[in-house]
């Protein structure tokens, strides 16, 4: 598309021109010249009118002579620029304004016939063959006491009428050419906001299909085109995001799952060629078995993380209570608070507090939050988890006075495998996961997570839940 477009409209714009100047020449022309003639026949025939009834009758009445007649229509030549005859029904010549008055020397029109008009009061040609070019011929007769004693015949050359007509041309020429350079605006603006966008748009789209995701364009326009340019821009951008974040995750999925399955290789191999005694095996055994234990879970993440994208997900949705669940997740974790002394506070809004959702998935979201919450706290710290209700929605809060969270960070700890730098050397078998997961689920419900850090300070993670309609009936 690059210049095959442009090339039909440039295109269509010479045929616009060339046609416009073919229908001038003709149609145009033709009916110029066909407005000209009967204009002037309108005026000649007013004027043959005039004379058959005053000067013309008189002369038959007897009421004038041949000379005055004569003068008056010398007169009258001059003024319309025409040949005024006035004829007998059989063609003799009374009177012809351009000829001397010669009685003697009769003039007669051979075949002279006045229904050659064909009903109408004009006609064109040499008439009869009398003139050597074509005139414009128009009839109107003399009557008297109810008969047509003769006719009154004006000629005007067609060749004035034509000349007239061409310089009328000349001007619908010119004005068309002032036109048609006028309209070079369009295709102006047509490259400059049309062309040259799509130009550019159709490059990106080269680029993007080569796989070249980071090229870089803009489109100075706020139309349709600016924001089809913006669009894809932004798609691009996205599928780069997509792809880069693809080869992170396939690179943190490789090092997760090389890490462990070194340190079996290598623990297995020691044993088995007597590096490691055998009195040292069952101590290397359960280390190997955590490992295998941190691979489980690493696959397990994984596998959850890809039911969880799988598009028209099916959640098991009841109506369960959010209380008696917080509760017995924070029962699960009493043993690893008791290792570094933490005490987990429950603020919960009244005995019970149905919710409608998935209780497996929600219970795993509490699970990771609390979780996380152990493992960047600090000892002798408190844990609290609230639960509160506003509207239609429930709020659960699961907030903790750990290391927290860098500011820089809080837009990433939702990727994939992402660690902080303050959390690597307190999360060591974290498969970096856990909050993807929380996520994800979260979503599929409809619902939103939200986090508030402050590094040294602590960390809050606030979900929504849907209020079971069991509950607004209570």
């Amino acid at each position: 598309m690059r210049k095959t477009l442009y090339l039909k409209f440039v295109l269509a714009y010479i045929i616009f021109g060339v046609f416009g100047f073919i229908v001038v020449a003709t149609f145009v022309s033709s009916m110029t010249t066909e407005h000209l003639k009967r204009e002037k026949a309108d005026a000649l025939y007013k004027e043959a009118t005039l004379i058959a009834n005053t000067y013309a009758s008189d002369l038959y009445n007897n009421a004038t002579t041949l000379d005055a007649v004569k003068s008056q229509m010398d007169a009258l030549d001059t003024y319309l620029s025409a040949t005024i005859w006035i004829i007998n029904p059989s063609g003799r010549m009374i009177l012809d304004s351009s000829q001397e008055l010669n009685i003697e020397n009769e003039v007669v029109i051979k075949e002279f016939d006045p229904t050659i008009a064909a009903g109408s009061y004009y006609t064109v040609g040499t008439f009869f063959d009398t003139f050597d070019e074509e005139m414009l011929s128009v009839f109107a007769p003399i009557t008297s006491d109810f008969k047509v004693k003769g006719y009154v015949v004006i000629h005007a050359s067609m060749k004035d009428i034509q000349d007239s007509s061409n310089s009328l041309l000349n001007i619908s020429y010119i004005t068309l050419c002032i036109l048609f350079l006028l309209s070079l605006i369009i295709l102006i603006f047509f490259t400059e906001i049309v062309y040259i966008p799509l130009r550019k748009i159709t490059e990106a789209t080269e680029q993007y299909a080569a796989g070249n995701m980071h090229y870089e364009f803009s489109v100075e326009s706020e139309d349709e085109i600016g924001y089809l340019a913006a669009s894809l821009s932004y798609m691009a951008s996205e599928i780069a995001r997509s792809e880069d974040n693809q080869k992170k995750f396939v690179a943190n999925v490789s090092h997760d799952f090389r890490s462990p399955l070194t340190s079996i290789r290598g623990y297995l191999e020691a044993m088995l060629d007597g590096t490691i005694p055998p009195e040292n095996h069952d101590k290397y055994l359960t280390i190997v078995l955590n490992e295998t234990d941190r691979l489980t879970k690493l696959t397990n993440s994984l596998l959850t993380l890809n039911n969880l994208n799988t598009k028209g997900m099916l959640l098991n949705r009841t109506d369960f209570d959010i209380n008696r669940v917080i509760r017995n997740t924070a029962a699960t974790c009493e043993g690893t608070c008791r290792q570094k002394n933490i005490a987990i506070e429950l603020i919960l809004t009244g005995d019970s507090m149905h919710v409608n959702g998935d209780m497996e998935k929600i219970q795993q979201v509490l699970y990771n939050l609390l979780d996380n919450a152990i493992k960047f706290s600090h000892h002798n710290s408190v844990i609290k988890i609230e639960t509160t209700e506003k509207g239609n929605k429930i709020f659960v809060s699961v907030k903790d006075s750990g290391i927290g969270i860098p500011k820089d960070d809080l837009k990433l700890i939702w990727d994939r495998f992402y660690k902080s730098d303050l959390s690597r050397g307190k999360d060591k078998k974290g498969t970096g996961l856990g909050l993807s997961i929380t996520k994800e689920i979260i979503h599929s419900h409809g619902e939103h997570i939200n986090v508030i850090s402050t590094e040294g300070v602590g960390s809050e993670f606030i979900f929504s839940l849907a209020k079971s309609a069991f509950e607004d009936e209570d």
